[in-house]
């Protein structure tokens, strides 16, 4: 009678192994599921052209600069939300139009900060520099799929751009189930608990395929030398993209930036990632010029 009773206590904690076990396959697969629906709609969206790109960056930038802010609300600051946003969706489209125009960008994002800050007495030097940072950390970073897709408008660019994306996806998603299945020990435990190193050199397998792959379907440009150099550095933005926004969520006291995507969180926690991991897989092509 007494071990009924616990185990309906336990029932109605889900405490019970099969619920565990239950609730950690319906998770995976929800977050595999809304991952998966993710992934086609930029592999899509990426082959058809640079202008598809173009508007599917500015879109993330957009949705991810908005969920920073939410995260800076929640710490106390008040940014000028609406400068910030468009900043966040100007930074892709000027990379489409003419890189030149980037420095404009930054610029005039600057400029208008310091206007702002001149005549809104309860604006702090805190939350203009929110106003700055986040869409440079969201729409300057992300412009950089824009930049790698403008190297041909056809496949190759398409190609290169998706080889690009997919050693991060692959990164994320080796890292994650190696990290599940085979981690125990701890790369930053106050920031991020379950990031393991297991799951960081399973992750940087996955990508160093993509990068394999790159090379082994003529990608023009793609040596050995940039296989290593992009796979490494590549894995270790994105790694640092991952714990520098768990940093700013912990600041915030959430756990995601937001429900964007099921299984995921915020786009913010979806990119976190992407946005250091793109722009030095640009960094490294532009250096072996092929940019």
């Amino acid at each position: 009678m007494e071990r009924r009773e616990e185990r309906e206590i336990k029932r109605a904690a889900g405490e019970l192994k099969g619920q565990k076990v239950r609730g950690a396959a319906e998770r995976t697969l929800t977050r595999t599921f809304s991952g998966a629906i993710y992934a086609i709609v930029m592999v899509v969206l990426v082959s058809i052209s640079p202008i598809t790109t173009t508007i599917l960056t500015a879109a993330i930038a957009w949705l991810c600069c908005s969920e920073f802010f939410r995260l800076t609300r929640l710490m106390g600051r008040a940014p000028f939300e609406f400068l910030g946003l468009a900043g966040a969706i100007a930074f892709p489209v000027a990379a489409f139009i003419d890189q030149a125009l980037m420095n404009w960008v930054l610029y005039v994002l600057l400029f208008a900060s310091g206007v702002w800050y001149i005549f809104t007495p309860r604006a702090s030097i805190s939350d203009v520099a929110m106003t700055v940072f986040a869409p440079l950390y969201t729409g300057f970073l992300i412009s950089s799929i824009v930049s790698i897709r403008l190297l041909d408008p056809g496949s190759t660019g398409a190609l290169m751009t998706l080889g690009v994306l997919g050693s991060i996806w692959a990164n994320d998603a080796a890292a994650y189930f190696c990290g599940r299945r085979f981690g125990h020990t701890k790369m930053s435990p106050r920031i991020s608990p379950n990031k393991t190193w297991e799951g960081f050199w399973g992750g940087y397998v996955g990508g160093l395929i993509l990068w394999i792959v790159m090379l082994l379907v003529g990608l023009p440009g793609i040596t050995i030398p940039i296989v290593i150099l992009g796979s490494i550095f590549t894995m270790i933005a994105g790694v640092i993209g991952d714990l520098a926004e768990s940093r700013i969520k912990r600041a915030a006291g959430v756990k995601d930036s937001g429900d964007f995507l099921p299984g995921h969180g915020g786009l913010l926690d979806r990119t976190d990632s992407q946005l250091f991991g793109c722009m030095t897989g640009y960094l490294i092509l532009h250096l072996g010029g092929i940019l």
